[in-house]
């Protein structure tokens, strides 16, 4: 166990310094690709994802289990990375994965017993806990969104109870989806195959996609363990796809991923003889398969003799062996079986068939489960595929009139957009964006739309000092467009009010107004002494419209060569007026 962690260690320090694997053609691939990091399989896991960075723009950990804590009656998100990776501290893999670039998206697993989630989610009291829990996960980690993997419902709780389970189900994600969104996070739900209702079978439909649909912002479906107790493929191609056409029906497109497995199934299909009594529970018709991963399939065959064979009409590998069991029966006698067993997987080819959907619908990917699994050559086909659908790559350049104006006045924002060959990008809406101070995410200032020519103008007011760029959505034919930040200066405009002349001895009184129009700002006035500008007095602030008056006392027959300054503070620079005269007679 030391021996792992010292390594897992030493690839997560590592993790911040990969770069996505070079390749001959300079067209980027589209990152269609997404997939599970369980806390179990960190070592492998983990570097293959950030070692796919062309071709993968968000990932999910899978770290998280919900459980249902019987003392506090109240559902809690269990951290399952920590128990498992004690000498890896969790922001290690978050860091590595925040460099690559990627939307980090975990994964909540069901971890409560039967019928115990449906039953938190039926009363509104012990939903909004659920969610408070969930939210917290999210907001405290600073993490993107949140996947939700609730297969209890499916596989635990039984059909019969699926016409219940559903209804809350649906106002638990339209809930969730809300308190998300309002902190602009995504939901993600991966959920078993649910196919149209209409159709003689219907798949898992406790998930109620239609019901959903509007509430979520991915769907990830598990097109795999379709041969669980009998000897098949893991996810027949038409299957699959008959899955996708439901979901393209009832929701954008881009919402959907189909998942792909990297692992294999191996079952027992015939036994003859006795088998030794420690494989005789394991050794038999109807017994669970056995699993191994994709990378480790071909070494399997090879060990057995057996060549496998690419399935056309599943689009799947399959191969066929016999194994000898040795040993002893449990009187202590000498015997042997012989078992004939059969395996199904997903390789390279496989996977391009199932990329091949991402093509047909325009959907948002595949979803592997998980990373780490797969042969070199399967992550290779995904990439050629992305590759084929590669969006054209926008270029956005921006620029602006004047870099410093004074608040209230307009700039003009210019920009023009183009594709590759320098191909004008024209009628696009151009979203104009900015970020101050210490933002951390940008604002919408403005939005433009491009002409035949791919340009536009704007005239543009900005409140205060802003890094100004240009922003187009990606579309399934084109990339995002992200120009440049631009910095622009915005000074405070002060207006003054002040006497020309004063008699001696009577006092004098400046009053004025600093835009934009804020309570609390510092304003000093200043003399000039001797070539040598001077505070004067105690310096007064505006009130809640930007006013201000500062009262002179007094002063004996002379000529006063006075200014105004408005301190600077975290937005803001020094702000001072011209000199003005006052003729004191």
């Amino acid at each position: 166990m030391r021996r792992f962690t010292t390594l897992l260690t030493a690839l997560l320090l590592a993790a911040p310094l990969v770069t996505p694997i070079a390749h001959a053609d300079d067209n980027p691939p589209r990152k269609i690709l997404t997939g599970w990091i369980p806390y179990y399989s960190m070592k492998t896991a983990l570097p293959d994802a950030l070692n796919n960075s062309d071709l993968i723009k968000e990932v999910m950990p899978f770290w998280y289990t919900l459980k249902y804590d019987g003392k506090a009656k109240a559902a809690v998100v269990t951290d399952l990375y920590a128990p498992a990776n004690p000498s890896v501290p969790i922001t290690e893999p978050l860091t590595a994965l925040h460099n690559a670039g990627y939307s980090i998206i975990p994964t909540i697993t069901d971890g409560t017993d039967k019928l115990v989630l449906a039953g938190l989610l039926k009363s509104p009291a012990s939903r909004a806990q659920v969610i408070s829990a969930i939210m917290n996960l999210v907001t405290t980690n600073s993490y993107d969104g949140i996947d939700l993997d609730f297969e209890g419902f499916a596989f635990v709780d039984g059909n019969a109870s699926w016409t219940n389970t559903a209804p809350s189900w649906v106002t638990f994600v339209k809930e969730l989806s809300t308190a998300l969104h309002a902190q602009n996070k995504l939901l993600s739900i991966s959920t078993p195959y649910v196919l149209n209702p209409n159709d003689a079978q219907k798949g898992y439909y406790v998930y109620a996609w239609a019901a959903i649909a509007g509430s979520i912002d991915k769907l990830r479906i598990m097109t795999y363990d379709y041969s669980v107790a009998n000897a098949g493929p893991l996810g027949p191609i038409t299957w699959a796809e008959r899955t996708v056409q439901y979901a393209v029906s009832i929701m954008p497109a881009s919402k959907i991923f189909v998942g792909v497995p990297g692992y294999g199934r191996d079952w027992v299909t015939a036994v003859s003889g006795v088998c030794p009594s420690n494989v005789a529970n394991t050794v038999k018709v109807g017994a669970k398969a056995a699993t191994f991963v994709m990378r480790d399939a071909a070494s399997l065959a090879a060990t057995y003799s057996a060549t496998p064979v690419y399935n056309e009409q599943f689009a799947e590998m399959t191969f066929s062996y016999q194994k000898i069991y040795n040993g002893v029966t449990d009187s202590g006698l000498s015997t042997s079986c012989t078992a004939s067993r059969t395996a199904w997987y997903q390789d390279a080819k496989s996977w391009a068939a199932r990329a091949s959907l991402v093509t047909k619908y325009r959907i948002g990917g595949i979803t592997a489960w998980t990373f780490g699994m797969e042969e070199p050559l399967a992550m290779e086909s995904i990439r050629q595929v992305a590759k084929d659908i590669a969006p054209d790559q926008v270029t956005a350049a921006a620029s602006i009139d004047k870099s410093a104006v004074d608040y209230g006045n307009p700039i003009v924002v210019s920009g023009a957009l183009t594709i590759k060959d320098k191909s004008p990008v024209a009628n696009v809406t151009v979203r104009i964006e900015g970020r101050s101070g210490s933002d951390t995410t940008y604002r919408l200032l403005a939005t433009a739309t491009t002409g035949a020519d791919g340009t536009f103008q704007k005239p543009l007011i900005i409140g205060k000092t802003t890094s100004v760029r240009i922003h187009t959505d990606g579309t399934w034919e084109r990339s995002e467009g992200i120009s440049a930040d631009i910095p622009v200066t915005i000074t405070r405009l002060l207006t003054l009010t002040a006497p020309g002349t004063v008699k001696s001895g009577e006092a004098i009184t400046i009053s004025g107004i600093v835009r934009p129009r804020i309570a609390g700002n510092y304003v000093q006035v200043e003399s000039l002494v001797a070539g040598v500008w001077k505070p004067s007095g105690q310096p007064v602030t505006t009130d809640a419209q930007g006013g201000f008056t500062i009262t002179i006392p007094g002063i004996s027959r002379s000529a006063l060569a006075l200014r105004i300054s408005v301190a600077a503070d975290a937005l803001w620079t020094v702000v001072t007026s011209p000199t003005f005269n006052i003729i004191i007679r």
